[in-house]
């Protein structure tokens, strides 16, 4: 959506010309502009500051934007799919019936209460009854099976070498603050969180039988155990390197690591092949994992495994539990001071739990074929547009250009859904206990994701449900997808106006075919192996062009001293910055030549630049500003929007912005990436 108004000496002008007969609507909502703050000055304000005015952070929730309101939106009507099917006759055994009936026993909340604790009784007493370091390690075997539980999870993926076979991975798990440094930092917020998080297990353990001194002992042992489990761990930024974390060791190389764990038991429990491959992720991990099985006392370990089954039953166990839950997940991690309406807990859970059975439903009434029809056009345009940017890109040799071509050419685009539905006949749901469908339910996905190891692989499933309001890009499959949930206006809209369209989710499609080519994706290649495809001299330009966006976010003021770690951030920030351009010459392209309409009194360029800067229209709240610094690879919102077009020339002509302007970086420090 690209607006285009004309400064002059610090004042905006606007073209107002009528809207033709016949002719698209805007797509915009130009009453949220705040023509007050100039756009060169800070172009997110402009584009957003009366909309955010208008629309404060609820709350119950931890920020606030235009992708929020379109995911409420969704939220809605699944409720209303949700309840039909609680109503329902529908016949046993139907997807139909499922939904409704999972919906129904996560909203009764009087049966819950009266459960009580016994829903994790068993567990509980399984973890009691430990006597030995045998003991532990048979129970932490028998764990992997449901849930994966314990400091290690096993599961499915494609062999990053050999894309077309599943192999066992072995990753590290086990630590409830959101991340490694979490355990580490020294700041004064990271020290309130760690005593928080004491107090917050104390009171889970408390919660669940322990007496209130106990439970504060135990509440420090976990801190310090996790701390031990943190130590080995790399780094977000460590992680972010696939090579880092592709580790082939086999099931000879992973059992040299971590003897005591009996891996052969627990891979014939979970019915994996044998002489399979094993990629382990982070291997001095493993080997940490291994002595502490001695050098921790045994009572440590029990009173840490209680824990991890309280902290992950307690969002479907009574109100003590779930408000306990949402104090310090929601309140001290995030700021959030109200929970969210029951219904809207319920819908999120169906959806996670059934999520082709709900969005079958969800697909039918709300994302009509022609929708998806007129999104495979926009991604073809955009398609044959980075095509013809890598062609006449002028700092790749040849044959680091052919292998990108044929990268994108080799690109799937899954849009809306899937084109078959997922089988949960294996899943037994029952409206009165919902703890029991959600196991039966954790333990058919768990055993469908185990099934597919040392199978062909199969590219119909998704990462995400269709009701969901983002998008993605896989390496290792070489494609990109849509949900039908960010399919909705104003991110996508049938009835706006070209420049609407793809200025918003034009942007976003170009956006995960950037992450082809950001700092991760394009160390695989066109097959989805993890190759290197570069020239050795294309490969260093292109990290010195990486480094640019790196720079950038390292020094944009974010406020109160905090700043973006640019080496977490760099893969989105590419995406973005590459996506907008390329959606921007598709945009172009679309037009044929032809000039683009003035509507609500913007031009065509004005308003792609409008569209793109409204999807970024987000609040959050400290907490949860700073939670993001530390954990998220996506910029914060506004300099998403912000960093991105200070690199735009073409949004410079636009509005006229011009050298020294907040919104115009440095000819010297501008980045590009193609």
């Amino acid at each position: 959506m690209n607006f285009r108004r004309f400064l002059h000496l610090g004042v905006v002008t606007t073209l107002l010309i009528p809207v033709l007969p016949g002719q698209k609507k805007s797509g915009i909502d130009v009453a949220g502009i705040d023509t007050g703050c100039k756009p060169c000055a800070d172009f997110w304000r402009f584009a957003n500051g009366l909309w955010m005015d208008r629309n404060p952070i609820p709350g119950n929730q931890s920020g606030w934007g235009v992708m929020s309101m379109v995911r409420e939106g969704n939220t809605e009507r699944m409720k209303v799919l949700l309840e039909a099917a609680g109503a329902a006759k529908a016949p046993a055994g139907s997807n139909t019936k499922k939904i409704g009936d999972l919906y129904t026993a996560c909203m009764d909340t009087g049966a819950i209460e009266k459960a009580g604790l016994k829903p994790l009784e068993r567990e509980l007493g399984q973890v009691a009854r430990v006597g030995s370091v045998k003991d532990l390690l048979a129970l932490l075997v028998e764990f992997q099976k449901n849930s994966p539980f314990g400091p290690v999870v096993i599961f499915g993926r494609q062999d990053a070498k050999n894309v077309s076979e599943t192999v066992a991975s072995v990753g590290a798990a086990g630590l409830s603050l959101p991340e490694r440094d979490f355990y580490f930092r020294d700041d004064e917020r990271s020290k309130k969180i760690r005593a928080e998080f004491v107090v917050h297990v104390a009171k889970m353990m408390t919660l669940a039988g322990a007496e209130p001194s106990v439970a504060a002992t135990q509440a420090e042992e976990v801190l310090a155990f996790e701390t031990k489990l943190a130590q080995p761990r790399l780094t977000l930024v460590q992680r972010r390197d696939p090579n880092a974390t592709y580790n082939p060791l086999g099931m000879k190389g992973t059992m040299e690591l971590m003897p005591s764990f009996d891996w052969k038991a627990s891979f014939r429990s979970l019915r994996i092949p044998e002489g399979t491959q094993v990629v382990v992720s982070e291997p001095a991990y493993l080997g940490a994992v291994e002595k502490e099985f001695t050098a921790t006392p045994l009572a440590t370990w029990k009173t840490w495994m209680r824990w991890k089954l309280v902290e992950a039953g307690a969002p479907y166990l009574t109100k003590a539990f779930v408000d306990e839950s949402f104090r310090f997940g929601g309140t001290v991690l995030t700021g959030v001071k109200e929970q969210q309406p029951r219904w809207k807990t319920c819908t999120a859970l169906v959806d996670g739990t059934l999520g082709d059975a709900l969005g079958e439903a969800f697909v039918r009434k709300h994302f009509p074929p022609t929708a998806k029809s007129q999104m495979n056009t926009l991604v073809e345009n955009l398609r044959v547009t980075l095509r013809q940017q890598l062609e006449e890109s002028a700092w790749m040799e040849a044959e680091t250009k052919k292998n990108a071509i044929d990268k994108l050419n080799a690109f799937r685009a899954k849009i809306g859904y899937a084109d078959r539905w997922r089988d949960y006949s294996a899943v037994k749901i029952d409206r009165g206990d919902l703890v029991a469908s959600l196991e039966s339910a954790s333990e058919a996905a768990r055993m469908y994701e185990l099934a597919k190891i040392g199978k062909p692989l199969d590219r119909n499933d998704w990462g995400m449900t269709p009701p969901t309001v983002n998008a993605y890009y896989s390496p290792t499959k070489n494609e990109i997808a849509f949900p039908a949930g960010i399919l909705q206006p104003p991110m996508f809209d049938m009835e706006a106006d070209e420049a609407a369209n793809y200025g918003a989710i034009g942007a976003v499609i170009g956006h995960e075919m950037g992450h082809g080519f950001d700092d991760q994706g394009s160390k695989f290649a066109a097959s989805g192996d993890l190759r290197n495809w570069w020239t050795p001299e294309d490969r260093k330009k292109f990290e010195a062009r990486a480094e640019c966006v790196i720079n950038q976010f390292n020094t944009l003021d974010v406020g109160e001293g905090l700043r973006h770690n640019g080496r977490l951030v760099v893969g989105e920030a590419l995406g973005d910055l590459g996506g907008l351009k390329l959606a921007y010459r598709a945009y172009k392209r679309a037009l044929q030549g032809k000039e683009a309409p003035v509507i609500d009194g913007y031009t065509g360029d004005q308003r792609f630049f409008l569209a793109f800067a409204r999807v970024w229209a987000t609040q959050l709240r400290p907490e949860s500003t700073r939670l993001r610094l530390q954990t998220d690879p996506h910029p914060l919102g506004r300099f998403r929007a912000i960093g991105t077009l200070q690199n735009m020339p073409e949004f410079h002509k636009a509005f006229q912005c011009r050298a020294g302007d907040a919104m115009v970086r440095p000819i010297d420090k501008k980045c590009d990436l193609w």
